[in-house]
Formats: structure tokens, C-alpha cells, sequence
């Protein structure tokens, strides 16, 4: 943890409790926190914000971990709940983004609870969170990005917390997706007692077999001799309608949701130009649509290299992640997994020569363990973290086409068979799969988007002594209308309709 000192004529009084209290019974005014001095932490600036639209009174406290690690921390200036919370980045992170919109990898909803928060780039500057230039040879800064960066900037706000407060924040919660879902399991792996709670979504656990090969084989298998595109934008439609007509009432329930991708078996007879007109499949199309779905990414011997393919029920997010749109954009698993092998998966970076056609996988995978080391998330040894007492929710969209779920539900397995069964798994772990969902809900289909999940609650009430058994998922419509409201089940149960009440009430529905 970070060591205390202050500056001249700044005096650190301790023993104020964890609720709530008002600004003059604060141990440290805000500005004098500029003073702080914390090991290897240059603190720029703690300033008042009164006047920041739909947010309450917070001080701002700006500064970085050294050598690159930007931070805000955010902590109310009155009514304190007595917490920490933080959050993760996406992506490749490299901005301070404190006032990201919904909850994923966003401190807002937790400093309107009143806790206090904290967020960080993760070590580096970048352009947006697909750009990867900042770790041409820079190891360093990619050793901040795979683990030091959240640990850093969690301890310094702790302790900055503690100065403001005179009390030590409880509980203290972390919440990321995607790349934030990485750094918390991260967290629960490597420093186990520093949460007490992790929400961890859609988490990217083994980045470069996710981001490098598997990326790699979903490029290779759409892209012909010649360079071409194989799936294209205009046939993404009929696509969906084949795979929705086929699958969706599987479960019984024709609602316009697949809630389970791995029981779906495709016929593309149907679909393919010597059965229809256009819009059609070709035969080179199903090869890839084949590879997507069953075959993903194989080494020469036919050997699996990842344990996961695209999911049944993601077409209506395709346009982003893997074929881009009609009208242009998207498409950025083949920008993200380019700009990943350029400048961060190998021990030696290859630049920007380097493509996914390059990708050779039966001599590649091993050349990524290095960096692997660094970056990956996936040891399912979490009992430092349980005896720790700390708790993890963690969920994942089932249409989720960028970090397919498969890894997620195999990452499971493994923690549970290392705790000793599921049921005790279940006792610091609970999984959660929830139907229809993008990539941490960043787009809205079929099913909810980020406004219809509630995990914060969730978590403080387990934090509290109540597991959650279910979590209400709630679909609204443009206008913020709750069209329906079903739970999810944590895994290995699954959410099941009576098959008579009414689909859109939770009611309705019940754990099997």
C-alpha cells in the first residue's frame, strides 16, 4: 500500500467513521490534498466541482503513478457511503475517460451512490481504444496495461481516500468488461485482498489467444485468395433470419432470443444461391460461416488453439465487430487483432508489415507466451481471493461476437474443478449468461442493453451476506419503457418459462 507523508502546514487526523458526514467533518480539505505525498505518485491538482450537471459535489484529484500511469479519483464532498468504487478501461484504453456514458468501465454510477471513485488509462496514452503504437518497444508501458496500472492506481486512491475521509473505504468494489474484465480477474488473481468485490464482465482472460490467434483465424477464414472479403455486410441479414428461424424457439419460447448458442445446428441449404435468389450464400460464404460457428481457430492438426467460436444469435452485431457496416465503419476484430500482433503480442514487435494473413498457427501460438505472461488473466487459482473473503459476480453476453462466451464458460469450469467443485466455486464466484447480449451490452439487439442490468446492487447486497441466485435483466425501448423483465440464473441453472404466464414478466420464469 501507498506510504502517507504530507507537505508544510498540512496536518492528517484520523478516526472519523465510514458513514456519511459532511464536508467540514472531512479529515483533509480537498485542496490541501495536492499536498499529499504519496511513493512514485505526482499529484497535479484536487479541486471542488460543484457544477458538474447530473452529478453531485465531488473533489477531483488528478494526478499519475510514475511513469505514465493517469488517474482521476472522484470522492464526494458530502454524503459518503463510506466506499470505494473503481473501474477498469476497454480495449487498449490510453485516455482517462471518468465520464464514460452507462456503467461499463464507468465511475458515474458509483459516485452518484455516493462512494468515491477512481478510474485510470491504464499507463499509456492512446488514440482511441483500438490504437496499440504506444507499446512499440515499450515494455514497460505494456507491463502497466497487463497488471501494474489498476493495481497502482487502486492502492493510490485508497490512500488518498483515507486522507480525505480519516477512515479507510469499505467496501471497495471494482467493476470492468471486456479488457476491464481482464484487469479484475487480474485483480482477484495477483492481489486478492485489495477488493472485497469484483464485477467482472465479458472478461478478455487470455488476451493473446483471444486477440491474436482466435482474432487471427476469424480474418483468415473470411478473407479469399485474392484478398476479397468472403461474408460481406449485404448478406449479414439473411444470415440472421436463417439462424434465428432455426434456433430461436429451441428453448421453447419464440422471443427473439437464442439462450443457448452451443444446442444450435444450422441447415444453410436453404439460404444458398442454388436454392434462392439474391441475397444468397455461396458455397466460399458457408466455408466461412463453418469456421466462424464450429471449427475457430485450429493449429495444422486440427487441434483447437481456443476454446471458443463465434456464438449463434451474435449476427446483429456484426456489423461492428466482424463484417462492418453496408454504409462503412466497423468491423474492428480485424483492426483490433492487426494492431495487437503490430506492436504488442510477440517478445519483438514485427510493426506494421505484420497482418493476420501472416499468422501462422502451428508455429505462432508459442512466440505469444512471453507477452502472455504479462497480459492474461486465466488462472483459475482464485482461493486467495475467497479466503480473502472477497466475492466475484461474473457475467457475459451470449451474443457476444469480439470475446466470445465460450472462454468465459471454460475459464468457469476450470475455476470451479480448482476450488474443489461448483458449489464452492459458488460460494466467491457466480457466473451469470445472459441471452441476446453484445459485447458488454455496448449495442442493444434482441436483448438488454447496459441500462437494464443492475450488477452494483447486486454485489452490495452479497457483500452484505445475501448471494444473488438470480439478477433481473430489464429490456427498455427508446423512450426508457420496460417492454419486459426476466432473471438470469446463476450458472449451471438456467431461466426457464412456465409456458404460460406472460414472456415479458419475471414471473414467469423461474431457475432450473
Amino acid at each position: 500500500m501507498k506510504a502517507l507523508a504530507w507537505g508544510a502546514g498540512t496536518a492528517l487526523a484520523l478516526g472519523f467513521g465510514l458513514a456519511a458526514a459532511p464536508a467540514q467533518a472531512q479529515a483533509t480539505e480537498c485542496g490541501a490534498l495536492a499536498e499529499l505525498r504519496l511513493a512514485d505518485v505526482n499529484l497535479l491538482s484536487a479541486t471542488e466541482v460543484t457544477d458538474r450537471e447530473g452529478l453531485p459535489p465531488f473533489c477531483s484529484v488528478v494526478g499519475y503513478v510514475r511513469p505514465a500511469i493517469n488517474f482521476e479519483i472522484r470522492l464526494p464532498l458530502e454524503g459518503w457511503n463510506g466506499g470505494f468504487y473503481m473501474t477498469g478501461c476497454g480495449g487498449f484504453c490510453g485516455q482517462v475517460l471518468i465520464d464514460a456514458g452507462g456503467f461499463i468501465n464507468a465511475p458515474t454510477p458509483g459516485l452518484k451512490r455516493g462512494y468515491a471513485v477512481a478510474t485510470s488509462d491504464s499507463g499509456h496514452w492512446g488514440a482511441g481504444s483500438t490504437d496499440a503504437r504506444w507499446a512499440l518497444e515499450n515494455r514497460l508501458a505494456e507491463v502497466d496495461w497487463g497488471e501494474r496500472g489498476m493495481r497502482e492506481t487502486a492502492e493510490t486512491a485508497i490512500a488518498v481516500i483515507e486522507a480525505h475521509y480519516g477512515a479507510a473505504p469499505a467496501p471497495k468494489i471494482f467493476q470492468g468488461c471486456s479488457t476491464g474484465g481482464r484487469q479484475a480477474n487480474m485483480l482477484a488473481v495477483k492481489s486478492p485482498e485489495l477488493f472485497d468485490g469484483i464485477i467482472n464482465g465479458a472478461p478478455a482472460l487470455d488476451y493473446t489467444g483471444l486477440v491474436a490467434t482466435w482474432m487471427a483465424s476469424v480474418v483468415q477464414a473470411n478473407t479469399a485468395e485474392d484478398g476479397a472479403q468472403i461474408v460481406t455486410p449485404d448478406v449479414v441479414p439473411l444470415i440472421r433470419e436463417t439462424v434465428y428461424s432455426q434456433c430461436d424457439g429451441a428453448d421453447g419460447l419464440e422471443d427473439g432470443l437464442i439462450s443457448d448458442p452451443g444446442a444450435c445446428e444450422i441447415d444453410w441449404s436453404g439460404a444458398m444461391c442454388d436454392a434462392r435468389e439474391a441475397p444468397c450464400l455461396s458455397e466460399a460464404q458457408v466455408g466461412t460461416l463453418t469456421a466462424w460457428y464450429e471449427t475457430g481457430a485450429v493449429d495444422s492438426s486440427g487441434d483447437k488453439l481456443y476454446p471458443a467460436t463465434v456464438p449463434y444469435g451474435s449476427e446483429p452485431f456484426w456489423g461492428l465487430w466482424l463484417t462492418g457496416f453496408e454504409d462503412g465503419g466497423g468491423k474492428i476484430v480485424p483492426i483490433f487483432n492487426r494492431n495487437f500482433m503490430q506492436f504488442m503480442a510477440f517478445p519483438e514487435d514485427p510493426g506494421e508489415s505484420f497482418t493476420a494473413m501472416d499468422f501462422d498457427f502451428d508455429e505462432d501460438p508459442a512466440r505469444l507466451a512471453l507477452m502472455g505472461s504479462i497480459y492474461n488473466s486465466d488462472d483459475p487459482d482464485l482461493k486467495a481471493f475467497a479466503e480473502a473473503g472477497g466475492r466475484m459476480i461474473t457475467w457475459h453476453g451470449l451474443a457476444d461476437a469480439i470475446v466470445p462466451p465460450g472462454k468465459t464458460l471454460h475459464y468457469y469450469a476450470r475455476v470451479a474443478k480448482a476450488a474443489g467443485g461448483v458449489e464452492t466455486a459458488r460460494d466467491f464466484n457466480r457466473l451469470f449468461m445472459i441471452p441476446g447480449v453484445d459485447h458488454c451490452g455496448i449495442l442493444k439487439g434482441p436483448g438488454i442493453g447496459q441500462d437494464g442490468l443492475d450488477l452494483i446492487t447486486a454485489m452490495e447486497d452479497w457483500l452484505a451476506g445475501d448471494a444473488p441466485e438470480t439478477i433481473t435483466t430489464t429490456r427498455f425501448d427508446a423512450d426508457g419503457n420496460a417492454e419486459w423483465s426476466r432473471p438470469v440464473c446463476a450458472w449451471p441453472a438456467e431461466a426457464v418459462h412456465d409456458g404460460e404466464g406472460d414472456p415479458a414478466s419475471p414471473e414467469s420464469w423461474s431457475c432450473r
